[in-house]
């Protein structure tokens, strides 16, 4: 578990702990797992269930504190670790540049050449828990066959173990960390190699793996003045004031990441500079010690006694930063706070309340057994004397390492239990104005050291800003599809003889907020006629032959006719842009073209007005068009096209074809374009598809072949319920909205048998 006060101490269990008899099981797995494939550092994780949390149980190779971030990792994280539990694989990542583009929540915080592998320990139906181990930044970008193997093969022993141990009552406990050996002790010739040191003028330290002096020459003593007695077993940043400052024990931590070696140059006060050379390797580091030449005063001073925030806070801080830059919705930062720093910080429950009308209202929370419990929060006046409210009022945070110290500063908190044994209080304060209080649980009594209500205290800004971003985010969302809901029409007419169905789905790049629009509308009552079209020409409209696509062809005006039907006229169109501008002006390209269509315009003629109508606005932005006039009771439409992607046609016997019918340019380019208008089969059971480009364009995507897949879904499902038929033709739309570039409109018209 995290407990950043003392990121050192590495947990033990009894003696037998997690064992087969009298062997530490876990270690000696990883151990040996690490010999086989020659890895410097490695970790066993084992699964929370209850939790779908992973808990570290043992390190080797490294101290506990490189990976206190990690710990407690949820199932979700994105973590090698977590990912190969879900995916049930071999997690590889190559070195700093594959880290950064797969996992830059690490990168941030271990910006280190090294390569991972992350296994899976499960058996066929069951997951124990997950493994790590790490190799130099010099190993090959992929591991080897033999590589890949056996780390298969120790996963699947260990496994194997696991299983036994639990079917046998065994339950396998944390045991305490392999370090490594010392550097000097039982080491032959120790004694020789120690007076030889002694002889160097230069200062020699020997460091284990864990950041402490196992061993300091004379030499090393009189420069950095302390006596050997007083640097031996502890750190040199904690023994030495003048090196307490992370910038030099992320140098120590780079190193034994890496494996490679790494210098700096620190000053002694009050004048002396000096280099420090670090030679890692997997039982520790060794340290050379020498007077820096040419210094100036251009190198970095650590001022004697100043207080800085501990490396291991920086890294959990850097964490959590990285993570709450991810959210954007409110739901994504309760679902980060959740994911991520609960796991972290080892709480159990989560409550986030929010300021509303004088009260605390709950934003959200996680961890509750019965969500009944977490409600007791809402509703509490912001001025009552109760740890909630006053965080928020005064800006402090609060600590309760159990219920007794909460309940005698709040003697009302005992009517309202939540089950929770400690408690911290953070008030959420963004730009200097409070937007909400964080609430973490603990089910036992928690001590808060003071670098651990240091970083909670940080947290709190850090939730903050990003809750302030979040909300700001799900209000110009509620705008924006509140204006493009306005916009759009609320429902298709029901029209008899003809089915509809209709999708819209919001780019996701700009306001998710669009100019793309479809619309049906009713013409004429029945037995009412517009103007009809002449009959289809066997031509494609170029002069050509088409014998594989449905005829069509000009449309001239004729005196109006008299039939029994429904008439109704059909229209897709996209405005250019992805913002407020092109959704006001989508509107009134759409009002425009119901007014058109109501005095009797036929479908080039619409298309004519509307493009007189965007010249005249004056807007800067074009549009494209489709529009076409249904006349059922002849079994066929005319339609005019400005710019706008061909539509497809599915006909009774299940053929698509794509109707490259003549059309004129964008509305709003040339106020003297003609658009003309073709006539097209709609016999009964045939399905006319209308659609604007998000559907088919996508970056790096073949046009054509994103057509013809369109067509291939059409074909194969184009007997289905319109309904039913729409899902299908925006299925890959509407699983990825995180790659949509453009919004997607989508207009389906089948006359019925």
């Amino acid at each position: 578990m995290v407990r950043v006060s003392d990121p050192t101490a590495s947990p033990s269990g009894p003696p037998d702990a997690g064992s087969e008899g009298a062997h530490p099981l876990l270690s000696l797995a990883l151990a040996g797992m690490m010999d086989d494939v020659g890895a410097h550092a490695g970790a066993v994780y084992l699964l929370s269930p209850e939790d779908a949390v992973l808990e570290m149980a043992v390190m080797a190779g490294l101290p506990r504190a490189f990976a206190a971030p990690w710990e407690r990792v949820a199932l979700t994280s994105p973590v090698p670790v977590a990912d190969a539990v879900r995916e049930r694989r071999l997690v590889w990542v190559g070195g700093e540049e594959d880290m950064a583009r797969r996992y830059p929540r690490i990168a941030v915080v271990l910006p280190y050449p090294f390569a991972v592998a992350a296994l899976p320990v499960a058996r066929a139906d069951t997951v124990y828990g997950a493994v790590f181990v790490t190799w130099p930044g010099s190993h090959s970008p992929e591991p080897s066959d033999a590589e890949h193997a056996a780390l298969l093969a120790a996963c699947d022993r260990l496994a194997l173990r696991l299983e036994r141990a639990a079917k046998a009552g065994r339950p396998v406990h944390p045991e305490a960390d392999f370090l490594g050996p010392s550097a000097m002790a039982g080491t032959t010739g120790a004694a020789e190699a120690a007076q030889m040191a002694a002889r160097i003028p230069d200062g020699l330290c020997a460091l284990d793996v864990d950041g402490r002096v196992t061993y300091a020459n004379p030499a090393a003593a009189e420069l950095l003045g302390r006596p050997v007695r007083e640097l031996l077993g502890g750190k040199p940043w904690n023994a030495l004031p003048w090196l307490n400052d992370p910038v030099y024990e992320d140098r120590y931590r780079g190193a034994m990441i890496s494996q490679h070696p790494v210098s700096f140059t620190a000053l002694r006060p009050p004048q002396d500079w000096l280099t420090f050379r670090l030679y890692p390797s997997r039982s520790g580091l060794s340290v050379l010690i020498s007077p820096a030449r040419g210094t100036g005063r251009d190198k970095p001073v650590a001022e004697a006694g100043r207080h800085r925030a501990g490396l291991v806070a920086i890294t959990h801080l850097l964490t959590l930063a990285s993570a709450l830059t991810e959210a954007v919705s409110v739901t994504d930062v309760i679902d980060l706070v959740a994911d991520e720093v609960m796991p972290a910080v080892d709480s159990r429950t989560l409550v986030v309340l929010v300021p509303e009308a004088g009260r605390l209202r709950v934003l959200g929370h996680r961890g509750y057994p019965d969500p009944s419990l977490a409600e007791h929060y809402d509703g509490i006046p912001l001025s009552a004397p109760r740890p909630s409210a006053q965080a928020l009022a005064t800006g402090v945070p609060s600590f309760f390492e159990t219920r007794e110290k909460l309940e005698a500063i709040y003697p009302a908190r005992v009517a309202t239990p939540d089950g929770m044994a400690a408690w911290a209080f953070l008030p959420l304060i963004a730009s200097g104005r409070p937007v909400g209080t964080c609430i973490l649980g603990y089910t036992e009594p928690h001590r808060f050291a003071d670098e651990e209500r240091a970083v909670l205290t940080s947290l709190g800004g850090l939730v903050a800003q990003a809750l302030e971003r979040a909300r700001l985010y799900d209000a110009k969302n509620r705008l924006a599809h509140g204006l493009q809901s306005a916009l759009l029409p609320h429902s298709l007419p029901r029209l008899p003889g003809l089915e509809v169905a209709a999708r819209y789905l919001p780019g996701t790049q700009g306001m998710d907020i669009g100019g793309d629009f479809y619309d049906l509308i009713r013409t004429a009552p029945d037995g009412e006629q517009p103007p009809a079209a002449a009959a289809p020409s066997p031509g494609d409209g170029r002069g050509r032959a088409a014998p594989t696509r449905p005829q069509a062809g000009p449309a001239p005006a004729g005196p109006a006719r008299r039939a029994t039907g429904v008439q109704a006229a059909a229209v897709i169109g996209d405005v250019q842009g992805h913002n407020v501008t092109a959704a006001g002006l989508m509107g009134q390209v759409r009002t425009a073209v119901r007014a058109y269509t109501a005095v009797g315009q036929q479908p080039g003629t619409v298309m004519a007005s509307t493009n007189l109508l965007l010249i005249g606005l004056d807007v800067d932005l074009l549009a494209s068009c489709a529009y076409l006039h249904l006349d059922l009771p002849r079994h066929r439409a005319l339609l005019a096209r400005a710019g706008h992607p061909q539509p497809l046609l599915r006909a009774p016997d299940g053929t698509v074809h794509v109707l490259d019918l003549p059309g004129g340019p964008l509305l709003g380019v040339d106020p003297t374009a003609v658009y003309p208008t073709s006539a097209v089969p709609m016999s009964p059971g045939s399905v006319l598809v209308l659609y604007t480009d998000g559907l088919i364009e996508a970056p790096g995507v073949d046009l054509d072949a994103a057509l013809a897949q369109v067509a291939d879904r059409l074909e194969r499902n184009g007997d289905r319920p319109l309904e039913e038929l729409a899902d299908h033709l925006i299925e890959g739309k509407a699983a990825g909205p995180r790659d949509r570039g453009d919004d997607t409109a989508l207009l389906l018209l089948r006359p019925n048998r």
